[in-house]
């Protein structure tokens, strides 16, 4: 059974440009569809976060607003959270687990993971030890944030590397572009990542570049636990 390490933001909010502190988590899209996807599969999956802190979710990931103006999409999140709440709730501490323990680590978005997985070197040399075993290191949305502090002595170790995440005209949509501190696309591209985004926002994207696997926005967290799943599957053949 291949077992997959779910990385999640302890933070409950994301400093702005000007100090402000916006309530946030992870995006549940983000983490019910994967996880759902990855439980189906057969997975074993473990959730960690920095700490063992108990992750929340950012309310408005629940919202009609943000799910296409309908209700059922944040309804059906809830009720799958609801349901892995016992795991939610007893997360193991990220900052103390074992790449050799897991095949693939699985990082969703929501903007938590830009105020603490972004700046976390236990994470990044976590990150380190599963790019050095060559196993998988995926990401979608703001997740990628959590990429950044994958560094060695020459500098960020997905230099080079295809990558994708919530690209700057997505967080315009939403109204944090010119309040933010940082944006991702910005930095992911600062740091040597070539970033690509699909054709128009809000649409599902993926990018696979050798073990390195991104997703674009929340549409994109289904296909890529199912590129995922299927990366597994083709090495236990």
């Amino acid at each position: 059974m291949a077992r997959v390490l779910f990385a999640v933001t302890g933070s409950r909010y994301w400093t702005l440009r000007d100090g402000t502190k916006h309530p946030c988590g992870y995006w549940p899209e983000e983490l019910a569809v994967p996880h759902q996807v990855f439980a189906e599969a057969g997975l074993e999956v473990t959730i960690a976060t920095p700490g063992a802190v108990v992750p929340v979710a950012d309310e408005a990931g629940f919202t009609a607003a943000m799910n296409g103006d309908s209700e059922e999409p944040g309804i059906r999140f809830r009720g799958y959270l609801d349901s892995i709440s016992e795991a939610l709730s007893h997360p193991a501490d990220l900052d103390t687990v074992d790449a050799a323990d897991h095949d693939f680590v699985f990082v969703p978005g929501g903007h938590g993971p830009m105020e603490d997985l972004a700046s976390s070197e236990p994470f990044g040399r976590l990150l380190g030890a599963f790019a050095a075993a060559g196993k998988p290191v995926a990401a979608v949305c703001h997740g990628p944030a959590a990429l950044l502090p994958a560094v060695d002595a020459e500098g960020w170790i997905f230099r080079g590397r295809r990558v994708t995440g919530f690209t700057n005209e997505e967080e315009t949509q939403v109204g944090f572009a010119d309040k933010a501190a940082w944006l991702l696309e910005d930095r992911l591209t600062a740091v040597g990542g070539i970033f690509e985004s699909g054709p128009g926002p809000w649409q599902p994207h993926l990018v696979v570049d050798g073990n390195l696997y991104t997703g674009q926005n929340p549409a994109s967290s289904r296909p890529l636990a199912e590129a995922l799943v299927a990366a597994v599957a083709a090495v236990q053949l």
